[in-house]
């Protein structure tokens, strides 16, 4: 039978070090050797020069370094950028490079597939495959960052958890993630401030995120605050209502003063009326907020069509009347399925 080595980068730090120390290695090698896999991404014990050759010997014999792989790159016309990755086991996740007025957003996934089924968006068409482990996460950042110094010549400035999958279905490895990416040590350095988890919303999840003092921001995926039309596009909705995520994303602020974002699609004749626009006011009178409207972008199933210019244009308006804060948010990379809801591994 065949024997499989242990993945390196899914050992805790008092595990690798207790490892480390039964075997006769000084405890602080576990340092060095998070930081070669972590702030330097290396894929070999080979490459950690500062390791004594019995040490990277024992490595190889004891663990695997498992890594993604950038299977194909798709460039739209506005300068978007979407990567095709391969995880080591073989399934495969798509992120995106967003440049915007001398800025460059990553966009990266959380789970390799979706099991949410939202009707408007086509990730959520595909099965569910695998939670992404912490690493493979936060490799698709790194990785990003990279390329955005090859095409930009300029570090990653936002990186926003709104890839395929729900975030907050896999909220340990995401949370794990986002430390590693903040971790001026081992890590990245990023701060938090500059990260943004998107959810469907799950409303136990977004209270125990308030206590995770993680400092990075929040965005709901609402889209309607009427329960009937939220129903009939997002089935969460029926487990997780309009009233319970406003209760949790006030409890949100209460506890950590970062005012989260509201994403909301306008879709013709479902949810853009001037009794929508009321709606979506009234929900957002409960805690400080913003609004992004976003702009629909079409997928295969043909079942919605975006607002028109003028219901757009009355619906933003009626939102800027009650002083609250919205902006309209026109997709990138729609030529290449790079924009929101069209992340599906096309050709698969």
């Amino acid at each position: 039978m065949k024997s499989y080595k242990l993945d390196i980068k899914k050992i805790d730090d008092g595990t690798l070090t207790d490892i480390l120390e039964n075997s006769n290695f000084k405890k602080f090698r576990k340092s060095q050797i998070k930081t070669w896999l972590f702030k330097k991404n290396v894929n070999s014990f080979e490459k950690m020069t500062n390791l004594s050759k019995e040490l990277k010997r024992f490595l190889s014999k004891k663990f695997d370094i498992n890594s993604l792989e950038i299977i194909s790159k798709s460039k739209s016309s506005d300068g978007t950028n979407k990567y095709l990755f391969r995880l080591h086991q073989g399934n495969e996740i798509e992120g995106v490079l967003i440049p915007s007025n001398n800025r460059v957003t990553a966009c990266v996934s959380s789970q390799a597939g979706c099991s949410l089924d939202c009707s408007f968006c086509a990730t959520g068409k595909l099965d569910l495959k695998k939670n992404l482990d912490f690493y493979e996460i936060y490799e698709q950042i790194f990785v990003l960052n990279k390329e955005s110094h090859k095409i930009y010549n300029k570090n990653l400035n936002n990186i926003v958890y709104m890839g395929m999958g729900e975030p907050l279905l896999n909220y340990k490895n995401v949370v794990q993630s986002i430390r590693l990416a903040c971790c001026p040590n081992e890590g990245l350095a990023i701060s938090p401030k500059r990260i943004t988890i998107s959810t469907s919303g799950i409303s136990k999840m977004i209270n125990k995120l308030a206590h995770e003092n993680l400092r990075c921001n929040l965005a709901l995926s609402l889209h309607s605050a009427d329960d009937e039309i939220r129903s009939s596009l997002m089935k969460i909705n029926n487990s997780n209502n309009v009233e319970s995520l406003s209760k949790s994303l006030k409890y949100f602020y209460e506890q950590t003063k970062i005012r989260p974002t509201i994403e909301y699609i306008l879709l013709k004749g479902v949810n853009d009326k001037i009794s929508d626009a009321n709606k979506l006011a009234s929900f957002c009178k409960n805690f400080p907020t913003k609004i992004n409207i976003i702009e629909y972008n079409k997928i295969d199933n043909g079942l919605f069509e975006k607002s028109s210019s003028s219901n757009t244009e009355t619906f933003i308006n009626c939102i800027k009347r009650k002083n609250i804060p919205i902006t309209y948010r026109i997709s990138k990379g729609k030529d290449i399925k790079a924009a929101c809801g069209q992340l599906v591994n096309q050709g698969k």
